[in-house]
């Protein structure tokens, strides 16, 4: 400890290199493009069953309202979670993704992070990046 303490005294501050501030910031935007599309590809997954409307999440609203006049407080409090919910999901709905936009951003930072982090094809696959989008980023 005696020796790092010395060679800090020494030297005084490190900075860093210009090329390494550079690599360190092109690394930052590679992962910032690549969760962005991780995440709009989760959040826009398709999900099981029947497909969600606006108009059939308002017609829910609608009825849990009327039921909620006549629940008992156990019901009532489930009821209001589910509106609760249901507002939300109407609400993100609203939210538009510029799935395209994200999706260029992937195919440009791609594979320079692949070859930097040591990800291969079938993790992007196993991750629910489609094979024409892998294709695109040269992966």
């Amino acid at each position: 400890m005696a020796k790092k303490a010395a060679a800090d005294t020494k030297s005084g501050k490190r900075s860093l290199s210009e090329e390494h501030k550079q690599a360190l910031a092109q690394g930052r935007t590679q992962g910032r493009a690549i969760r962005a599309y991780l995440e709009a590809l989760e959040a826009h997954r398709p999900k099981r069953g029947r497909k969600r409307t606006p108009e059939s999440i308002a017609k829910r609203l609608d009825r849990i309202a009327e039921e909620l006049e006549v629940a008992d407080p156990i019901k009532r409090v489930s009821l209001i979670q589910e509106q609760f919910d249901l507002q939300a999901e109407l609400e993100g709905m609203q939210d538009t993704v510029d799935l395209a936009t994200l999706e260029a951003d992937f195919i440009e930072h791609a594979w320079a992070y692949s070859q930097a982090k040591g990800i291969s094809r079938a993790a992007w696959r196993a991750a629910g990046v489609p094979a024409s989008v892998l294709r695109a980023a040269g992966i």
